[in-house]
């Protein structure tokens, strides 16, 4: 016995989504480190896509549906619209470190700075979608997933990225501080 049709055609489908989710992830990583040149920041700007999609998938479940092609999409249009989120404020801090400015200095201007820029994007996606995660018409079955995810997760992430991962990267750079000066003690003595 052979499945065809539609059932055929979803296997397929997660089959190419196995594939395509880490080459996607792997290529995310691999650009974060172009633009940072620091694995660690790189690690926490990536670390908001699993933020991420625990906001999805609660979604999901708090609404009732299922992981399907169509949300499996979402998720990955989501993990784009997260690491921007989380680019725009690494490099803001980064920039105002590199002006001089002092890490707990650096980290509160650079979150206060761009928290309006983010929640903008952030809020004029989500009121973008909200109306097709409500959707109950004919091909809502396929947009429903997918802006469902986006929405709620985007929600999720940008509170992340906004109040979370600024706190990460201080205490991140943080302890990055105090061993290059514990190692020029130990270089001194």
């Amino acid at each position: 016995m052979k499945w065809g049709g539609a059932f055929e055609n979803q296997n397929r489908a997660y089959t190419r989504l196995y594939v395509i989710l880490p080459l996607t992830l792997l290529c995310m990583f691999i650009l974060l480190y172009a633009t940072f040149a620091k694995y660690r920041q790189a690690g926490l700007v990536l670390s908001i896509v699993q933020l991420a999609l625990f906001g999805g998938m609660l979604a999901l479940n708090v609404r009732g549906m299922t992981l399907n092609v169509s949300s499996a999409v979402g998720f990955i249009a989501m993990f784009g619209l997260s690491i921007q989120n989380g680019i725009i404020m690494v490099s803001q801090i980064n920039s105002l470190r590199k002006g001089g400015m002092e890490l707990k200095k650096s980290v509160i201007e650079g979150a206060r700075q761009r928290f309006r820029p983010i929640l903008m994007t952030s809020v004029t996606t989500v009121l973008g979608l909200f109306p097709a995660s409500l959707a109950t018409g004919i091909g809502s079955d396929v947009q429903r997933p997918l802006a469902t995810v986006i929405v709620y997760g985007l929600m999720f992430s940008t509170l992340i990225s906004m109040f979370v991962l600024p706190v990460f990267y201080y205490l991140i750079e943080k302890n990055v501080l105090n061993k290059k000066k514990d190692d020029e003690k130990e270089y001194t003595l």
